[in-house]
């Protein structure tokens, strides 16, 4: 994968944190219509390299670089809501700035999220919720959608129809498609670049590359690459299909 003519890319960026070094050297891009999963075991800085790239978080080095007017859709990890909160799904789409109606039964139509938008947001079930962050972020009709762990609570159903759901989005509006996950098994087989993150970029490639590879197995067994059974989908653009190592990790942070 180049770093030239793409839609977002990182060039040695490094992260610090509380004078930790969290992130070293990181060096990838992505192209327009990809879907890449990021993967790692816990502190490995996968949530805090999302967060450099839509730039909540400064680098200590390196630089991150989008295209010109790039458009992004950002589902975070999670959001915790007041149970008291009188707040139906349109306000919230509603929010910072007001939206069409026309946009928001657009976009909730393409996140799977069609008839909430007059529910109260407590009341909507896990799968429900994050289809509405999901809708939210597809607003702005992105080029980039980026997700850090959009599944988490949902049952292996729920993940596989989610992640679905993500390529339906990626084929319809053209995105890109970036995201977080700790479902190997899902994941793994719904990707058409994976990154396995420690500290650094320890291992980068097609999902049955990567799958294969010395570091990833190191990282999380040698069982985890049956999950590339499960489910492959095919598209026009191709990637490079090698697998480039470095033997060195970064701290579990």
């Amino acid at each position: 994968m180049t770093l030239e003519g793409a839609l977002i890319r990182s060039e040695g960026l490094s992260i610090r944190h509380g004078g930790r070094e969290v992130l070293r050297d990181v060096s990838f891009a992505i192209e327009a219509g990809e879907i890449v999963t990021v993967v790692g075991p816990n502190g490995s800085g996968k949530s805090t390299l999302l967060k450099a790239l839509i730039g909540a978080l400064p680098p200590a080095a390196g630089r991150v670089t989008r295209r010109a007017g790039l458009r992004l859709g950002y589902v975070p990890q999670g959001l915790r809501l007041d149970p008291s909160m009188p707040m139906t799904v349109g306000r919230f789409l509603n929010l910072p700035k007001r939206v069409a109606e026309e946009g928001r039964t657009r976009a909730l139509a393409e996140a799977g999220a069609q008839g909430l938008e007059d529910r109260p947001l407590t009341a909507l079930s896990g799968g429900q919720f994050q289809r509405v962050l999901l809708a939210r972020a597809l607003l702005d009709r992105p080029e980039l959608l980026i997700l850090d762990e959009p599944t988490t609570g949902l049952d292996q159903p729920g993940q596989a129809a989610f992640y679905q759901r993500l390529e339906d989005v990626r084929n319809s509006l053209g995105c890109a498609v970036l995201m977080v996950s700790h479902e190997l098994h899902v994941v793994m087989s719904a990707s058409d670049r994976v990154l396995c993150v420690n500290g650094h970029i320890c291992c980068e490639g097609r999902p049955e590359v990567v799958a294969q590879a010395e570091e990833y197995r190191a990282l999380f067994g040698t069982g985890t690459g049956g999950a590339l059974a499960l489910y492959r989908h095919e598209h026009s653009h191709r990637h490079d299909e090698t697998c480039e190592l470095d033997h060195t990790h970064g701290e579990d942070t």
